[in-house]
């Protein structure tokens, strides 16, 4: 915490209240996630390995594709309430929906029944943890000014990337141990009841609450300038901007995650806890990555880290397709897996960059709903698309989805670097908008 030694006090127990809720949110989230190898066969009816991908295709994509209605009510709480009372809200449903993950009986106790049980457990799983990042990145944007708010936001990938580390780590137990897989939920059920009690500590921001204090008393002096049409033209092309970048991680995770699992399993022969093992070690490197970009953004504009993560990574993608034809072992798919998962193509760390091109009284709505609905249909696109693309073209059908997020990600990190090289301080316009998204 030396980087943040200038910070007020209020500024640093908010970075590490806010950690703590991500890394909560977090190691529930991913606890099903990879304890999948096993639960789906406990949840889902034992089938061939081609209906088994894609029921776990499903089992994993029930968790996101109901996040764009999740946006619109945690945006509505975020933008008109607060941003506080959204993080405690999403840090409670994830520990309700734990501890009905740990009591739910499986398929061969109530059939079907338990499948839906599950699959809606990770839905509200789903709109908890969407709510959740959004709201502690927003929280540290308008609390923290540059440049130590880049590597402060930068921590909660780093707290979400743990979260799924510890998350492995006890699933690596469980299974090793022999012991009940259940007293893992229930141990994620009790550290989020945890959670939600150290974050009413929190305070609203100071740029909520001043932007809403200003609203109240100069609606009507600024009243009508948001019917600017460039502006709205630029607020669009931001929006698509913001969602092209976003839309490179969920390639990147469920390949190195879920594909690169379904690869061991019926390629190599891995078991269960072998899968989970790798899988671990290669959730290190991720948390490592997470921790070293957001360091290096407090010295390093955010934008350019993007920029050279993508060098770094796409000629990998390129020639990743040849690569998994030629290897022979799954120790050789564990170097090709940290490699994608270190340079992965993610919005961290430059997240506050994104975020406060939006107007505040619309900037939770905003960056939720896009979050939400690019992990609903990059997830989905990603997992169903990868089964068929590659029982078609073998390997080479990664290029169908690796090249064009790669592509779109350039577009996104030039439209923002654009726009960082003409930032100006804000104006009547950009004060104006806000009123307006309040009318």
């Amino acid at each position: 915490m030396s980087l943040f030694s200038p910070l007020k006090p209020n500024h640093k127990e908010a970075i590490g209240l806010l950690q703590i809720g991500t890394f909560l949110e977090y190691f529930d989230l991913m606890l099903y996630v990879h304890l999948a190898v096993v639960l789906n066969e406990l949840f889902f009816p034992k089938t061939d390995p081609h209906t088994s991908a894609l029921l776990a295709a499903f089992a994993f994509c029930s968790t996101y594709v109901l996040r764009p209605f999740g946006a619109i009510i945690f945006g509505y709480i975020g933008d008109n309430i607060g941003r506080k009372s959204t993080v405690i809200i999403t840090t409670m449903l994830m520990s309700l929906s734990c501890i009905v993950m740990a009591n739910v009986p499986t398929y061969a106790q109530i059939g079907i029944t338990a499948s839906w049980a599950v699959t809606l457990c990770r839905v509200i799983q789903g709109l908890s943890s969407m709510g959740e990042i959004v709201a502690a990145e927003i929280y540290l944007t308008e609390t923290i000014k540059p440049p130590y708010q880049y590597p402060a936001v930068g921590l909660m990938a780093c707290s979400s990337a743990f979260g799924t580390m510890m998350a492995l780590a006890v699933a690596m137990i469980v299974f090793s141990l022999k012991l009940e897989w259940r007293l893992a939920f229930w141990f994620g059920a009790s550290i989020a009841v945890i959670g939600t009690l150290a974050r009413t500590r929190l305070r609203e921001t100071p740029e909520f609450l001043q932007s809403k204090k200003f609203i109240n008393k100069s609606r009507n002096i600024v009243k009508g300038v948001s019917s600017d049409n460039s502006f709205n033209e630029e607020k669009s092309k931001t929006s698509l901007a913001f969602f092209l970048i976003y839309c490179a991680w969920p390639v990147c995770f469920y390949f190195v995650y879920v594909h690169c699992s379904h690869i061991l399993q019926f390629t190599y022969h891995y078991s269960a806890t072998d899968i989970i093992k790798q899988n671990f070690f290669v959730s290190i490197v991720q948390t490592i990555g997470y921790l070293l970009f957001a360091f290096l953004s407090y010295y390093i504009h955010p934008l350019r880290i993007l920029k050279y993560k993508l060098w770094a990574i796409f000629p990998m993608l390129l020639i990743c397709p040849y690569l998994l034809s030629v290897i022979t072992s799954g120790a050789q798919l564990f170097y090709i897996q940290n490699f994608i998962i270190f340079f992965a193509m993610t919005a961290a760390p430059a997240m506050p960059v994104f975020i406060k091109r939006f107007p505040v009284f619309k900037r939770f709505t905003y960056t939720s709903f896009i979050y939400a609905l690019t992990r609903a249909s990059m997830y989905v696109l990603t997992s169903f698309g990868l089964v068929y693309l590659t029982e078609i073209f073998g390997h080479w059908g990664l290029w169908l989805i690796f090249i064009p997020c790669a592509a779109s990600f350039w577009g996104g990190i030039k439209y923002f670097e654009k726009l960082e090289n003409l930032t100006q301080e804000p104006t009547l316009k950009t004060m104006g908008e806000d009123i307006a998204c309040l009318e």
